[in-house]
């Protein structure tokens, strides 16, 4: 089983820079992102969201997003999703940080989740 990591932003130079960041410490986790509507501008787009997924070669799927309305169109994409998708509500570059790393190193999913709770936003 592998594990991916997909970051949605409503900014699309914030969702390609994200992942710029975290494959310095977690070389070996494919890392996709949608960033922006389908016109570039600020928002989110679920048709990017879906090819986010389809890139990402892992057998299941992180998602993190930056603001609440990005979560609308993730649960949309994770609905026609052909793999498992988990949807974290996390304080985005943190939680994202802190799966990637994880991940790296083998950490199973209970495990990693165990250590995204405090950064879940309520």
């Amino acid at each position: 089983m592998t594990y991916g990591i997909v970051i949605v932003s409503h900014v699309p130079e914030i969702a390609a820079g994200l992942p710029k960041l975290l494959t310095q410490v977690a070389a070996h986790i494919d890392i996709t992102h949608a960033g922006g509507t389908d016109d570039n501008d600020i928002g989110t787009s679920m048709l990017k969201i879906s090819s986010a997924f389809d890139e990402n070669t892992a057998d299941e799927l992180l998602a993190f997003y930056d603001l609440g309305s990005a979560k609308m169109n993730l649960e949309m994409a994770i609905e026609m999703a052909d793999k498992p998708v988990h949807l974290y509500n996390t304080a985005l570059i943190e939680g994202a940080y802190t799966a990637a790393t994880l991940l790296e190193a083998g950490v199973s999913l209970p495990d990693v989740e165990k250590q995204l709770k405090p950064l879940v936003i309520k």
